[in-house]
């Protein structure tokens, strides 16, 4: 077992970005039986779930003309344009059933205001507007965290920085992680990593 004060957080492994998905990440469900028994080591135990509304302004199909992957201007920055996915409510965004969620002490829905995307587990891209996770940690002892999921390069690289800014020690285990890899996007997500002090594993 971890210590009281370390934290596990489980990124996104839900059926969209599991083969077969909308946004299916390479292997992504290859990771999950690692997970359930890291899962059974650590006594604080959060699940992140993508949830948005089918009008989600990072959907393509919400930008007529615009393709899948091709990037636009946010008012907080630029964004990715994804293939519409985790649309609440469908089975897309339900976790992959493989996954052991019952010893889950907290599910942190993101993603959910349409006019902004979220790919941190701790705030909305305008690396701002808190999802409450900071709160429940600190109120539960946690100085250290551990993150595991989906994808790689993307929701579990954000969270790790936001975590790292936050003061909390950050650690991913990278075996336990896959990626979508845009362009390179996983090699410079390791290095801004590495350079905010999270552990890659």
């Amino acid at each position: 077992m971890h210590p009281e004060n370390e934290a596990l957080i489980v990124v996104d492994v839900q059926n969209d970005f599991c083969p077969g998905g909308l946004l299916a990440v390479a292997g992504g469900d290859a990771i999950i039986p690692e997970i359930n028994a890291m899962l059974r080591q650590y006594a604080v135990r959060v699940l992140t779930q993508d949830w948005h509304p089918a009008d989600h302004k990072s959907f393509a199909a919400n930008h007529p003309g615009a393709a899948p992957f091709s990037l636009t201007e946010m008012p907080y920055g630029p964004q990715v344009l994804w293939p519409v996915h985790c649309v609440q409510g469908t089975e897309g965004a339900a976790f992959h059933p493989r996954l052991e969620t019952d010893p889950g002490d907290l599910v942190i829905r993101k993603g959910f205001r349409s006019a902004i995307d979220s790919y941190s587990a701790f705030f909305e891209n305008d690396r701002v507007t808190p999802t409450g996770l900071e709160g429940y940690l600190r109120s539960r002892g946690v100085e250290a965290v551990m993150l595991v999921g989906l994808a790689t390069d993307f929701c579990v690289t954000y969270s790790a920085l936001d975590a790292a800014r936050l003061g909390f020690r950050v650690a991913v285990k990278m075996s336990a992680c896959r990626a979508i890899d845009l362009d390179g996007s996983l090699a410079a997500a390791c290095q801004q990593m590495m350079q905010a002090g999270v552990d890659l594993i």
